[in-house]
């Protein structure tokens, strides 16, 4: 997955509740296959695999083999164009907004400059 465009795969894959859990059960750290099924005592072992999947398929999990471990963690880059192609335009207006209620509260003025009275 190397395009903004093509992002279909990563919000099927966090589509899910399931999923979206084992995505925040990554976030911590990388963890065995095993962890992860122990996490969801109520699912097969198969059913978990089934949702580790989807997000594997999209780039959202890393999954490398150590022996006979299968060590699965965050995959970065389908995170990221997440956030290049959604969250950056959010997160710059509201950086900008509060920078303007930060400068309101020093400064005592509604719009954050201060007024020739003030000074």
């Amino acid at each position: 997955m190397t395009s903004t465009e093509d992002l279909g795969p990563i919000f099927k894959a966090l589509s899910d509740s399931i999923r979206r859990q084992i995505l925040d059960f990554l976030k911590g750290k990388s963890r065995l296959t095993g962890e992860i099924v122990d996490q969801f005592p109520g699912l097969t072992r198969f059913g978990v695999m089934k949702h580790v999947d989807v997000p594997r398929e999209a780039g959202l999990i890393v999954t490398r083999h150590e022996g006979p471990h299968r060590i699965n963690s965050l995959g970065a880059v389908s995170i990221r164009l997440i956030y290049e192609r959604w969250l950056h335009l959010f997160s710059d207006y509201w950086a900008t907004a509060l920078l303007s209620v930060k400068q309101s509260a020093e400064t005592g003025s509604p719009s954050g400059k201060v007024t020739p009275s003030e000074r």
